[in-house]
This record gives structure tokens, sequence and C-alpha cells, in this order.
């Protein structure tokens, strides 16, 4: 890959929307001060799925509920799903990953405060969890933003949130293909074919993430794969009304 098309992601938590950050947090990354330049950018109504997605790794720790409640702006604005949203970026350019992530700080906003501060998560909080007798289970970090570690997590990250059609064609850096055949979704299961109720991902025509598709005909042919299918159907479904309560 070309130095000048390495790329991260950046999300904008709820927690730095509550508490007017989105400006400040953009500033910190000026294409004037890092040389880093937008490749995609857009405010996401994030869907449970999305989030369940994002934050895999820690699917069946104590905090993982917290996490889910927190980047689905349920946690923060309760109530009002009209603010309930993240602003996602693809940053571009030489050094991204490490730049960005030397921007944002530790991802402990108290460890933050005293190692590098300054830094966009030294403004964020660490949040005690309790369970229902009010003890003490663990902690979660209200860190304002979230920036991919490695260049193997920026693409499955950028792939997770971003369509390529997201992205202007000279600036995406994953393959890309068109779609030949129809792809829809419902309730966990992937369909080639319209049934009530499910809902188009892929059509003739569209393009996909060349890694996406190869998922896609993996599941329609019943072949064995590491891939999620709910990785691949998350971001298609963003915005769009029958994906609220998925």
């Amino acid at each position: 890959m070309r130095d000048d098309l390495q790329q991260t992601l950046v999300l904008i938590k709820p927690d730095a929307l509550k508490n007017s950050l989105t400006g400040y947090v953009l500033s910190q990354f000026s294409e004037f001060h890092t040389g880093l330049t937008f490749a995609g950018t857009k405010v996401v109504h994030v869907t449970r799925m999305l989030a369940e997605e994002h934050y895999a790794e820690h699917r069946g720790k104590v905090f993982f509920p917290a996490l889910i409640e927190m980047i689905t702006g349920h946690l923060h604005y309760p109530g009002e799903p009209d603010k309930q949203r993240v602003i996602a970026i693809v940053y571009k350019g030489p050094d991204v990953i490490r730049k960005v992530r030397e921007i944002c700080g530790p991802t402990n906003p108290h460890v933050a405060r005293d190692e590098k501060p300054g830094c966009v998560r030294s403004l964020g909080t660490v949040v005690a969890l309790k369970d229902a007798q009010g003890n003490i289970v663990g902690d979660r970090m209200d860190n304002l933003i979230h920036a991919s570690a490695t260049p193997e997590e920026a693409e499955r990250e950028i792939k997770l949130w971003f369509r390529p059609d997201d992205i202007p064609p000279a600036i995406r850096a994953f393959p890309t293909v068109h779609s030949e055949a129809c792809f829809y979704y419902k309730d966990g299961r992937l369909f080639e074919n319209y049934e009530p109720g499910t809902v188009c991902v892929l059509a003739p025509g569209d393009v996909a993430w060349e890694s996406d598709l190869n998922t896609l005909k993996a599941f329609a042919e019943g072949i064995p794969t590491d891939s999620s299918l709910q990785g691949v159907v998350a971001k298609y479904l963003l915005n769009r009304k029958v994906s609220l309560s998925w």
C-alpha cells in the first residue's frame, strides 16, 4: 500500500458529543498540525449489531454490556434517540495509526492525565461498574475517542463501519468488487432471494469490499468461514429505519 494511503478508524464517542468536544477533537487532528486528511466521515446511529461486532473481543467480560450501552448512546442520551450517535472518521496519511494514537493518549483517562496531560483522553473519566448489591465489579472508561491500534485492526474496523461507497474510489485502501447477485438479511440469516421481512444488503452492480463479498458467498454456499455474517451486514443497515432494533 502507498504510504499516503495508510488509513485508520477514529470514532468520536457519545461521551465526547455529550461534552461538546467534537470541535476540539477535530482540531487536534487537523491537516495543518498532523499532515493527515479525511478519507471518509459520517454520523452513525450505532445498532446493537454493529456495537457487538466492534467490541467482539470483549464479549463475555463484565464490562461488555456497559460498552454496548455506551457506544450506542443509551448511557449518555437515555430516551433521546435523536442524539444517540457516533461520528465515524477514516483518516489517511503516512504513519497515520501511530500519529492518531499519540494524539488520543492512553486508553485509561486517569493514566492519560498522569502520563500525557493535554491528550484527548486526558479529558475523559473512569466510571465504576456495580452489581445489583452495589459492589464494584469493574469499570467503564469514558475516554471520548476510539482509534485503531494496528494496520490489521484498522482494516477490520474500516470495513466494519464503512461501505466502499462511503469513501471516494481514488483513496480506498482495500480491494473492492461489484456484486453480481442479490443478498438479503433477516434474523441472523442470509438469503439470495427476497422473502417478506428481509432487507437487501447488496444488489447486482453494488460495490462491496472484496473480503465482504467472499464472506457472503461462503455463507450462501454453506462453506465454513471464520468471518462473521453480522460483521459484513452491519454497515449496510446503518442509518436505515429497519436497523434501529438490530
